[in-house]
């Protein structure tokens, strides 16, 4: 459940300094699946349902979550029906319709748009306004899980009346609209500096008349972790920092001056090293990265195992997240259900490494990198500025040379690597290095629409504006068979053993994906700060209605 606020008054705790060091660059969650995009977005924007940190769906613009006992869900799993609660305006004072629900699946899906959030619309036929309340999804086949569009921050309801002039391929260009989108949240946008700062104001129009407490909102972006962790807990400067990924031993005297503490939760999120399946030579010009073009030896599963086995993972959860991180083998941590358990990849080996790598025919050159068939193994090895990814990317890079290859470091503000710019050369999505270090996850309790994230046709490109998921631009029929298997199947072991070896082949079997760390989302608060709930499953913001001062 979420809390009560502290006080009964719209807008009577003044203002709310929060800092986002990774500044947002877009308020359009259908542009950019980045948290610090998604997570200031979502104070305006709102879903049907959100993901409670149990896993249980929360109805915010739907009256309830559709059930086969209610009947909002179909008996052959074809059709979801939602009813919208009464009353609910946006923003501007006019009402919220289930044809701005209809609208919505239309802006995501219309050709030549490139949805960042395609995946969550997979398999709908059409979305029908029923009438103004009630709004029905209608599937092509049997879809498994039913509940997925519309269901958390990062596929919130967009007003049709704003957004009507962005369908296709003007979508990306709607400056006006994705600065400053009109929605049904507790706070509307009143400026936004792409990259710097955001502010807002309370809506005069939220259905709650005692929500939020807060009169404005500014979010600062820029800096980095260390800065925002010194903000809060140690200045005071401000009221709110996100994903504070710092070392432990760094952390904790700040938190003792008792200015503020510490939060966070577990959710799905994974550190993860991508290995790319395509060749990123500059040699290549416009084809660079793309699926014409293999990689020259990150294709070898030889290569791709040694890689994962020279990676001492417990070492990088010691040193660099302490109670923050746990090493993993999976980039499906939760729920259990779903995870395979395997851990043959905890135990560093360095020895067995070089040995698969010398069978394997690749073989120290005079300068001690491996090579084959004229191919050194030298790599670019890029990640986003964080002292803790710096850290690991060091680790990583002297592991690396133990077993022969060559690692050069290339670090990108976070801002510029999660944009999503088409035209942005250093993003994670173009892809333009060897190997590159992040944290994903996904955002519902069923892991399909985030596996769905790696068949081939979500390889980002030109013709998709460079908004596919499948950054690795990992391509393989047998795992899309496998997709479309999971997309039709209902009975839940079944589910859970398809999506265990789909996963499998990404990282334990295939090595494409090295999971790292299972990290938690770490932020921090002024001790003045009540209400915050953890949600390892929404972003940090997702119940900001319910903050307040605490008394």
């Amino acid at each position: 459940m979420m809390a009560s606020p502290a006080v009964a008054e719209r807008g009577s705790d003044g203002e709310l300094r929060v800092l986002y060091w990774q500044a947002a660059s877009v308020l359009n969650p259908y542009l950019s699946t980045g948290a610090k995009d998604v997570d200031p977005a979502s104070m305006v924007l709102e879903p049907l349902a959100l993901v409670g940190n149990d896993g249980a769906l929360i109805p915010v613009l739907a009256a309830e979550i559709p059930s086969i006992e209610n009947g909002g869900i179909s008996e052959d799993f074809t059709t979801v029906t939602w009813r919208l609660k009464p009353g609910v305006t946006w923003s501007d004072g006019t009402p919220l319709t289930a044809a701005d629900v209809a609208f919505t699946a239309d802006y995501c899906m219309a050709p030549g748009f490139g949805c960042a959030v395609l995946a969550e619309f997979e398999g709908i036929k059409t979305v029908e306004a029923v009438d103004d309340r009630t709004v029905r999804i209608h599937y092509g086949a049997p879809k498994y899980p039913p509940l997925q569009a519309f269901v958390g921050g990062r596929t919130p309801i967009l007003q049709k009346a704003q957004f009507e002039p962005c369908l296709g391929e003007a979508g990306a260009s709607c400056t006006r609209q994705n600065f400053g989108p009109i929605g049904t949240g507790p706070f509307r946008v009143t400026s936004f500096e792409p990259g710097n700062v955001s502010t807002f104001e309370a809506n005069p129009h939220y259905r709650d008349p005692a929500k939020p407490a807060f009169a404005t909102v500014t979010i600062k972006g820029g800096g980095d972790a260390m800065a925002a962790a010194r903000a809060v807990l140690e200045t005071g400067e401000f009221d709110f920092a996100w994903n504070l990924q710092l070392a432990p031993d760094i952390v904790a005297p700040m938190e003792a001056a008792g200015k503020g503490k510490l939060v966070g939760s577990f959710g799905s999120m994974v550190e993860r090293i991508e290995l790319n399946q395509t060749d990123p030579s500059p040699a290549l010009g416009k084809e660079r990265s793309t699926l014409a073009h293999p990689h020259p030896f990150l294709t070898d599963p030889a290569v791709r195992r040694a890689l994962s086995m020279a990676i001492d993972r417990p070492i990088l959860a010691e040193l660099a997240y302490g109670p923050a991180g746990k090493p993993t083998c999976t980039i499906v941590p939760v729920p259990l259900d779903f995870t395979s358990g395997r851990d043959d990849c905890l135990k560093q080996d360095i020895q067995g490494a070089n040995r698969l790598l010398d069978e394997a025919g690749w073989l120290p050159g005079p300068d001690g990198v491996r090579q084959k068939d004229g191919v050194p193994l030298r790599l670019v090895f890029q990640t986003t500025v964080n002292a803790v990814r710096q850290d690991v990317q060091s680790l990583v890079k002297q592991w690396w040379s133990e077993i022969g290859v060559a690692t050069d470091l290339k670090t990108i503000d976070g801002t510029v690597f999660f944009g999503g710019d088409a035209g942005n050369p250093d993003s994670r999505a173009r892809f333009l290095a060897d190997a590159q270090m992040f944290t994903d996850a996904f955002y519902l309790p069923d892991p399909a629409s985030f596996l769905e994230e790696f068949v081939c046709s979500r390889v980002p490109n030109d013709e998709n504006q460079w908004q596919g998921n499948n950054s690795v631009r990992f391509c393989d029929p047998d795992f899309d068979a496998r997709m479309a298997a999971l997309n039709q199947t209902g009975a839940a072991r079944e589910r859970h053993r398809i999506a265990k070896e789909m996963t499998d082949m990404l990282t334990a079997d295939g090595h494409v994906v090295l999971p790292l760390i299972h990290r938690g989302m770490i932020g921090a608060h002024a001790n003045s700060l009540a209400g915050i709930l953890p949600n390892g499953w929404e972003g940090s913001l997702w119940n900001i209605a319910d903050w307040s001062r605490a008394e």
